[in-house]
């Protein structure tokens, strides 16, 4: 055998070898954040960001100057890293107008948008001992091949040619949210602000973000399609695994094995009277019997996030009282989604949710009395928000902007009532929501979360099939559903 291998062996020329494995030769170029040529399989020729190409870029700039004040310059810093401790950063994320604007997913830069100058990037430089700890990064190279700025420097030089940059403008917006003192303790910028001369860019970067391109709902889209997938799969697991951490653990999972980038915000995971602490993050209760779980979640795609709210019992049956209150907000869920057109504005979906949870709450006996500081004690949320590159989306754009189509928001009615509650015991500690993203149309609406179970009877129906053993990876799996069963 050891004969035949070196008899074949020896067929195989070095020019063969050469040439099966001259393909890895070519060195491709590392900017610290992907590209087409390092990964193809996430992006097109000729996109700077997945699924968003440099035309769609050099638009959003040029709307951008649009909007601006002649003679007024735009200055835009990237986030800063935050550090858990001396040397371990938290998990970077980009600013979304830094983002929006260059594409640049990476610390250290500096923007500047203005009508005579165009985009010019200051970008960090890689210092030899800092590519051996965290890798190569975009430099001024990247910045005027890649995101293809008209000038670029290195940060540098930054305060030798900003400073005139700034003198022969009239007036100045910057970033407040990641205002930085690289740019703001340069004297003309100091005179400027004490000339009340600077102002906030995002009543103008929220403006255009608030409208969403065809390639960002593509992005969009997916991103609530991931969510409603691993949040499917996390309800199916909460019978045999009724622990908040759990849940929380196994939702993160099922969205990053399908591809998002992370989560967009930390899962909320509330058992029972936890479900009624509207922003809950501690996850770490178990789920007692009989009790709901409320899970609001997320993940990121490529820079855009999707949120999406869903209560069940991870027992599979629902009680009276429970059923009575989540009928109630899954109706005015309902109408309030039919109310999502062109011209509407969330402040008006908002005052009727409220009408109807009042009255319903009134009919049902929690409430007894028609005073709204005793309602908004049990519900003190709007019925939504903006959703896109954040997830409270573009907060300079009031609610009372009517929606245009291609606006993305949030619906999402709940209850919230704690065991202190002085009202009736069966309603006592029980939180509720039901929320989905809907998109403007044309025409309406349409719901990119629709494809998730939220009546009491598909959601009881499929979590007690799958206790039955449908959908279980395995004989040991389906021995731990069917002994946690309630």
């Amino acid at each position: 055998m050891q004969i035949l291998v070196r008899k074949l062996t020896k067929r195989i020329s070095f020019k063969q070898v050469l040439g099966c494995h001259s393909f890895c030769t070519e060195k491709i170029a590392d900017i610290g954040q992907p590209t087409p040529a390092s990964h193809p399989q996430l992006l097109k020729d000729g996109d700077i960001t997945p699924g968003i190409n440099t035309e769609e870029y050099i638009s959003r700039r040029k709307k951008l100057l649009e909007l601006l004040p002649e003679k007024s310059l735009a200055i835009i810093a990237a986030a800063p890293v935050k550090m858990m401790t001396d040397v371990v950063p938290y998990t970077f994320r980009q600013d979304a107008d830094y983002s929006y604007i260059t594409g640049c997913q990476q610390p250290g830069g500096v923007a500047v948008l203005g009508h005579e100058c165009g985009l010019c990037m200051f970008m960090p430089e890689a210092k030899p001992h800092d590519v051996i700890w965290q890798g190569q990064i975009a430099g001024v190279d990247a910045a005027l091949d890649i995101f293809k700025a008209e000038k670029a420097y290195p940060i540098r030089k930054l305060h030798e040619i900003l400073p005139s940059m700034i003198r022969g403008s009239s007036k100045l917006f910057h970033n407040v949210q990641t205002a930085t003192p690289t740019y703001m303790d340069l004297e003309p910028f100091q005179k400027a602000s004490y000339n009340n001369k600077v102002k906030d860019l995002s009543i103008y970067t929220h403006q255009l973000r608030w409208i969403k391109s065809p390639a960002e709902l593509n992005l969009m889209k997916e991103s609530a399609s991931i969510a409603c997938q691993a949040l499917l799969q996390t309800m199916l697991h909460s019978k045999a695994y009724p622990y908040e951490g759990m849940l929380s653990a196994k939702v993160e999972y099922e969205c990053k094995m399908r591809g998002a980038q992370r989560m967009a915000f930390n899962p909320v995971v509330g058992g029972g009277p936890n479900g009624s602490v509207i922003h809950y993050a501690r996850n770490d209760q178990r789920i007692k019997e009989g009790e709901l779980v409320l899970m609001d979640i997320g993940c990121e795609l490529h820079g855009y996030v999707s949120d999406l709210t869903r209560t069940w019992p991870p027992c599979g049956r629902f009680s009276s009282a429970q059923q009575a209150l989540y009928d109630l907000i899954l109706v005015t869920h309902k109408q309030c989604v039919e109310l999502c057109k062109p011209g509407a504005t969330i402040r008006q979906i908002h005052n009727y949710s409220v009408e109807m949870l009042h009255k319903g709450l009134q009919e049902i006996g929690i409430l007894k009395d028609g005073r709204s500081s005793s309602y908004h004690m049990l519900n003190p949320t709007s019925i939504g928000h903006y959703l896109g590159m954040d997830v409270h989306d573009c907060s300079m754009v009031s609610f009372d902007s009517p929606l245009k189509p291609g606006v993305v928001i949030t619906i999402e009615p709940g209850v919230y009532i704690p065991s202190s509650f002085d009202g009736p015991e069966r309603y006592r500690g029980i939180g509720i929501r039901i929320e989905d993203e809907v998109l403007i149309t044309d025409t309406g609406y349409e719901v990119l979360t629709g494809s998730l179970p939220k009546e009491v009877k598909h959601i009881e129906s499929l979590l007690n099939n799958f206790c039955n053993g449908l959908g279980m990876d395995n004989h040991n799996n389906t021995r731990a559903a069917n002994s946690r069963c309630y």
